[in-house]
């Protein structure tokens, strides 16, 4: 079955300079694909280029949206002439067309972008999550040439982490006790920001499909819904999210083991490249249409990743190993199906 569009289209992929962005952009620049990607600040622009430009040359470029909530915001990033974001510093940059190229319209859309802030206030970041989703949506629906629509939502839009319990999660499954968390009045304390998180990526995605319900647009709606992302990291100018956690963990950042020791649960991982090509199969697969593709790979608590660094140490240098981790006592357990 050939693909829903062929090599050669143009994606849109959204907060392209992100941890999972940059990997979906890589995929689809592996496999052919054109990339047009969008960035918040410009000096994000120069260290994605810095990544692709060598390997993939005129098949990447980078726009600016500065705001995704502003009304609009995506408007005229999906139709046009493909575009060089130039950047020779962190304070200037241009923008320029490729006279030599047709004008090219994004067939396809992966809507990465989120507040990844863990602000724990719901107002400072639900509503600007909503107003991206929505007008991302609507630009799409605005753009004929949109044959797909992917957005990236997360486990925590299906449920929140919990420790020691079995039960199972499906396409049905939402996480509306984190929502109801979120709202919850003040004050806004530290210990509700995963809550929050949680709350902006579970509206976000039922966004989606209401807007499908609702406004009936000519591309189809895929989400995928990955759990705890580890992985390549492809700049060091990257937070790169949970993989930037684990990084920091390997060279002895203690505030981070702190996090992931006492505050992190246990969780499912996925490798970040899996997730990559998992949007890749939403945006490409013809019989996949109007899916929840959930990513979890396995099971893990910090124990296990305490093992793992250990063994990793080791195995790099005499055998032995330097780096040493405090284990969890009767250490805490992801048990969901």
């Amino acid at each position: 079955m050939p693909p829903a569009m062929p090599p050669g289209s143009l994606v849109l992929v959204t907060g392209v300079n992100g941890y999972i962005g940059s990997h979906i952009a890589e995929q689809l620049l592996s496999h052919g694909y054109r990339v047009r990607g969008t960035v918040r600040d410009a000096y994000k622009a120069d260290y994605m280029h810095a990544v692709f430009d060598e390997k993939h040359g005129h098949a990447f470029e980078v726009q600016l949206v500065k705001d995704m909530a502003e009304e609009g915001a995506f408007d005229g990033v999906m139709r046009g002439r493909f575009l060089y974001l130039i950047v020779p510093n962190s304070l200037t940059f241009c923008i320029y067309a490729d006279e030599m190229l047709p004008f090219v319209d994004c067939a396809g859309v992966i809507h990465v972008a989120s507040d990844l802030t863990l602000n724990p206030n719901p107002y400072a970041v639900i509503p600007m999550v909503l107003s991206g989703v929505k007008n991302t949506l609507t630009a799409a629906a605005r753009t004929p040439s949109v044959k797909r629509f992917v957005y990236t939502s997360s486990s925590a839009a299906a449920t929140a982490p919990i420790a020691n319990k079995k039960f199972h999660v499906d396409t049905s499954t939402w996480n509306d006790a984190d929502v109801e968390a979120a709202w919850a009045p003040p004050p806004y304390t530290e210990d509700r920001k995963l809550a929050v998180y949680a709350a902006s990526k579970t509206l976000a995605e039922k966004e989606c499909w209401r807007f499908m319900r609702e406004e009936k647009p000519a591309f189809v709606l895929n989400a995928v819904l990955p759990n705890c992302n580890i992985g390549r990291i492809l700049s060091e100018e990257q937070p790169a999210s949970t993989g930037g956690w684990y990084k920091k963990m390997w060279e002895g950042d203690a505030e981070i083991l702190v996090l992931l020791r006492e505050q992190f649960a246990p969780q499912h991982w996925i490798n970040v490249t899996d997730t990559a090509l998992l949007h890749l199969a939403a945006l490409l697969e013809e019989d996949v249409v109007g899916e929840r593709l959930m990513a979890f790979a396995g099971p893990f608590n910090f124990n296990d990743t305490a093992d793992l660094m250990e063994k990793i140490d080791a195995d790099k240098g005499d055998g032995v190993g330097r780096r040493r981790y405090e284990r969890i006592k009767d250490a805490p357990k992801d048990l969901k199906t």
